[in-house]
Parts: structure tokens; C-alpha cells; sequence
């Protein structure tokens, strides 16, 4: 048995350390000037940022007008670029089709029942059902919102729609 051999073979948990070189220690600022960062720990003489709890706030361009505030903003969250925040924010709990194969046939979808299923965790937002997959049962689905493509493949299969 050679020597790669015996060094494999006994690899294990207690043997394991890091590549050399791909480890370094953390720079320990403060302690001396012989360590290369003493005295002002690499801060510079005075300033706002040699100070504690220095340094301006994100955002800030040394007292030009600051990009936020530059540029004009959307209102409305039923804007496609705009950000919805607020009370108006448009979330919602994306379902989608195939995952209703889990349900028999004739029996009524409603956000209860996903959560009885286990396919969503809780109503605490409004259902979404989107089109991807298949649908061979015929179900009565009953939720906040549809796709268009949803909408077809549900009635395709003999079942019916009805927005909450």
C-alpha cells in the first residue's frame, strides 16, 4: 500500500482541516504600533469618520441632492413600475394548477381547503390561481384571483370559477 493510499484511507472527521493559505487571521486594529494599525487603528487624524458612531448615512452625496430625491416617484401600486408599500401592497398566494389534482372530482376549492391540504399555510393572504400544469378533474374553484390561462384550463375541464 502506498503512502496516497494510507493518507485517503484515513481521512475522517477528526483529521479535517482547511487548504493551507485559504485561511487568514483578522486584523487586530489598536494594538500597537509595531502590529502596522495602531495608534489611529487606520482611521486617519480627526475627522467625522475617525470618530465613533462616524460616517454619514446611506444614501448621502456630500450634500448634492441625493438620487431618491431626484428622481420622480411612481404613485399607485397598480403600476407596473411603481413599488407597492404601504396598506397598498399587492400580494398574493400563488397556486397553481396542477397542484389541484389533489382535490377529487366535483368536490369546491377555497382557500380553507388548500389549507387543509397542506398546499398553502394560511389565508391570511389573498389566493392566486395560475395556469401551470394540467387539470383532468372537474372542480369548483372558488379564490381571490385567477389567470387568464387558469380560468380556461378550470372550465376546459368541466369545472366552474368563481372569484371570492
Amino acid at each position: 500500500m502506498s503512502k496516497k493510499e494510507k493518507k485517503e484511507e484515513s481521512l475522517n472527521l477528526s483529521n479535517l482541516s482547511p487548504a493551507p493559505g485559504s485561511r487568514s487571521s483578522r486584523k487586530r486594529v489598536g494594538r500597537g504600533e509595531g502590529s502596522g494599525m495602531g495608534k489611529t487603528s487606520g482611521r486617519g487624524h480627526k475627522g467625522f469618520n475617525s470618530r465613533a458612531g462616524g460616517g454619514v448615512r446611506p444614501g448621502y452625496e456630500g450634500g448634492q441632492m441625493p438620487i431618491y430625491m431626484r428622481l420622480g416617484k411612481l404613485r399607485g401600486s397598480n403600476k407596473k413600475m411603481s413599488m407597492p408599500m404601504g396598506p397598498f401592497r399587492t400580494e398574493s398566494t400563488a397556486v397553481n394548477i396542477s397542484r389541484l389534482a389533489a382535490f377529487e372530482d366535483g368536490a369546491t376549492v377555497t382557500p380553507e381547503s388548500l389549507v387543509e391540504a397542506r398546499i398553502i399555510k394560511n389565508t391570511k393572504l389573498p389566493v392566486k390561481i395560475l395556469g401551470q400544469g394540467e387539470l383532468k378533474v372537474a372542480l369548483t374553484v372558488k379564490a381571490q384571483g385567477f389567470s387568464k390561462s387558469a380560468r380556461e384550463k378550470i372550465e376546459a375541464a368541466g369545472g366552474k370559477v368563481e372569484v371570492i
